[in-house]
């Protein structure tokens, strides 16, 4: 497939261009003339599952012929016959015990942080371990930290690294996830230093954000038949601006900076990096404009000398419009407006946006015309029926029950599902009214018994509803529990109530609360729970009611049968993969796009420098590379709101600086440029 070569092999693919479809042509050309079992030999490595099913796709609309073995960068067990790792512990089994152990320190030790923070903490210092693991760094490594000042906070953070040291120690023959990948990357790239592999390895779609990839990539680009295939690299970037993103420090909020660092890892210029198809992007004029608008903060002088070289502002801009609405609600409905109109051109359109309230708000808007988008983040399994249903069954173990939260459970769609749900509903409507009348605060067994002999008096089926009012006094009322339990006790115990209370007297075992994609999501998440809870050890109600709605916000629902296919909703890193004739860049406030990094409670940014972990500013980095992509596309409405609920809001910085650069060229078009995408985005808000 390639020429032999002396230099490790990096291709680009300019941003704008469909990637999983330039990536199949380039196959091909270069397949050309070749026999067909040739692309049965090559090993195309991708990043996500959608990916990969992007690409089969397109291969299976033709021409007829055989598919490359396509692997994710994840699984890579059958990459190499023969080399493989012993299966990861399970992620719950890990977070349970890493949970035991802080929680046995905060015993100990409760000036340390309150009890409150237990599962926050056990979240935040798993991370921690994933990114150790997937960086190589150990926690030695952050003990040796050379810190002039021992502050009190970092003597906790010591603690806190001990238990993660000893744990990782404890478990050094079941490796978690991140350890098992980086295990086997090793093996791998050992094995080829002996035996590099004749056949095309292609590593394509990722950007090297995580130091177990970055890994595999460099060890492919070195094959002497391998290469790797770099989303978004901006072509239009001079040498010089790449040479100025070495510092770390300064440039990890840079769009091209992990592309920057790996080929800098392979000692090769940027200017080595070559196109891997001849497509080009829908917009050159665009792509310079934006690349000029995102250089890093030390060289936007650049502005100056090279603003006004760019050449066609209007053509670039032509397709680019720009919503600000007053409210977020404006802006969900007007979003919702320009995807109807993109339905009846029989276009493609798809909205991209970290922001899942905008999501939600903007799907509601569309059902008015009975338009359901593809979203591919789905709904959160905490929001849906079942995923409330069990974390107000889990609320009974832990609080008292009180008049909202029985009726909240009765009213509840899963509650009685398993048969005679309408007269559930009837015996509802009349307990309500009666506890309303006489007032029932906080119901017990004798408090309902005595309600519903009130209400069952005038009525023509006294002795049903007093049946039914049975039912719910023997199932809801205290149900409070004291004291710890351990947590095998605590699923059986939810487990039995919440299937007791869906099937209701007569009905069959839980009703339908397993039933459909939602239940069959929540079943798995609560069978995981049970199969991993000998490793969770004692707790309170409590402390169980705060990890299931931990787990439950963890997991979504999806499902792919029913929704539209020419309407999508995607999170930045689906729309990497993916190409639309409209695409929607929604929600671009600072804070949401790009997102605030997470406060890191264990190390400092200066700190992680030194250790080898990943600075905060790499996420910033990943979605300013997410927005230089999307907003390339043939045609980009650019959104945001002016004020949020509480207060007004900052556009996102990329949006600012491009407002900047165009409004600082006047003589060019581009003040009038700008001008002209703002008229096209009130034309829509203005049928709000």
């Amino acid at each position: 497939m390639f020429e032999p070569s002396a230099e490790p092999r990096v291709f680009g693919i300019a941003p704008g261009v469909d990637f999983p479809a330039e990536l199949v042509e380039g196959l091909r050309d270069r397949m050309a003339g070749q026999p067909p079992h040739a692309m049965a030999r090559v090993d195309l490595l991708v990043n996500t599952t959608r990916m990969r099913r992007r690409l089969r796709a397109l291969f299976d609309a033709g021409p007829p012929g055989l598919l490359p073995r396509v692997l994710l960068v994840t699984e890579l067990d059958g990459l190499v016959p023969g080399i493989t790792a012993a299966p990861p512990v399970p992620p719950l089994r890990r977070r349970l015990e890493l949970t035991r152990l802080i929680g046995g320190l905060l015993e100990a030790a409760p000036e340390i942080a309150p009890r409150s923070s237990l599962y926050g903490l056990s979240d935040s210092l798993a991370a921690l371990l994933d990114e150790m693991q997937g960086e190589g760094v150990t926690a030695a490594d952050i003990a040796a930290l050379d810190l002039s000042v021992q502050s009190g906070h970092w003597e906790r953070t010591q603690r806190f690294l001990q238990i993660a040291d000893a744990y990782l120690r404890a478990e050094d023959t079941l490796p978690d996830s991140e350890a098992r990948q980086r295990q086997l990357v090793e093996r791998i790239i050992a094995h080829w230093r002996e035996a590099p592999p004749a056949h095309p390895v292609i590593l394509a779609g990722s950007t090297g954000s995580r130091g177990t990839t970055a890994l595999l990539m460099e060890a492919i680009a070195r094959l002497p038949q391998g290469a790797v295939v770099l989303p978004g690299f901006d072509f239009e970037m001079p040498t010089a601006i790449w040479n100025a993103l070495d510092d770390q420090l300064l440039s990890q909020d840079h769009p091209q900076y992990r592309f920057h660092h790996l080929i800098r890892q392979l000692q090769l210029p940027s200017a080595a990096v070559r196109r891997w198809a001849g497509t080009k992007p829908p917009s050159t004029a665009r792509n310079a404009l934006v690349s000029l608008s995102l250089r890093p903060a030390p060289v936007t002088h650049a502005w100056l000398t090279e603003g006004p070289k760019l050449k066609d502002i209007a053509g670039a801009t032509r397709d680019l419009t720009l919503i600000e609405a007053d409210t977020p609600r404006k802006e969900a409905l007007a979003i919702a407006l320009r995807l109807r109109k993109a339905v009846d051109e029989g276009k493609t359109a798809a909205l991209i946006t970290p922001d899942r309230m905008l999501t939600r708000q903007v799907t509601s808007a569309l059902d008015r015309w009975d338009i359901l988008p593809d979203d591919s983040a789905g709904t959160p399994l905490q929001l849906s029926p079942p995923g409330r249903f069990l974390r107000h069954v889990a609320a009974l173990l832990a609080e008292p029950l009180d008049a909202e939260g029985l009726l909240t459970l009765l009213k509840h769609p899963l509650t009685h599902s398993g048969a005679d749900r309408g007269y559930h509903q009837l015996h509802t409507q009349r307990l309500e009214m009666a506890i309303r009348r006489t007032g029932l605060p906080y119901p017990d067994a004798a408090g309902l018994h005595g309600v519903a002999e009130t209400a069952a008096e005038g009525l023509e089926d006294p002795v049903s509803f007093t049946r039914w009012a049975d039912w719910v006094a023997a199932t809801l009322t205290g149900r409070k529990t004291q004291g710890e339990r351990p947590l095998t006790e605590w699923v059986a115990l939810h487990l039995d109530l919440a299937s007791r209370l869906a099937a209701g007297q007569d009905g069959p075992e839980a009703g339908e609360l397993w039933q459909k994609k939602a239940g069959q999501k929540a079943l798995g998440c609560m069978t995981n729970l049970q199969e991993q809870a000998i490793h969770g050890g004692m707790m309170g109600p409590g402390d169980y009611a705060d990890l299931l709605g931990a787990l439950l916000s963890q997991e979504e629902v999806r499902d792919r049968d029913a929704p539209r296919s020419d309407v999508m909703i995607w999170g930045t890193l689906e729309a990497r993969v993916q190409g639309a004739d409209l695409v929607i860049l929604g929600g671009l406030n600072d804070g949401v796009w790009p997102e605030a990094p997470a406060p890191d409670p264990w190390l400092n940014r200066q700190m992680r420098l030194d250790a080898g972990l990943l600075l905060p500013e790499r996420r910033i980095g990943l979605s300013a590379h997410d927005y230089q992509q999307a907003i390339a596309a043939p045609e980009v409405v650019l959104s945001r709101s002016l004020r949020s609920d509480e207060a007004e809001t900052v556009p996102s910085r990329w949006l600012n600086r491009l407002g900047n650069l165009l409004q600082g060229l006047p003589e060019q078009g581009g003040k009038a440029a700008w001008e002209d995408m703002r008229v096209r985005g009130n034309r829509w808000l203005a049928q709000v």
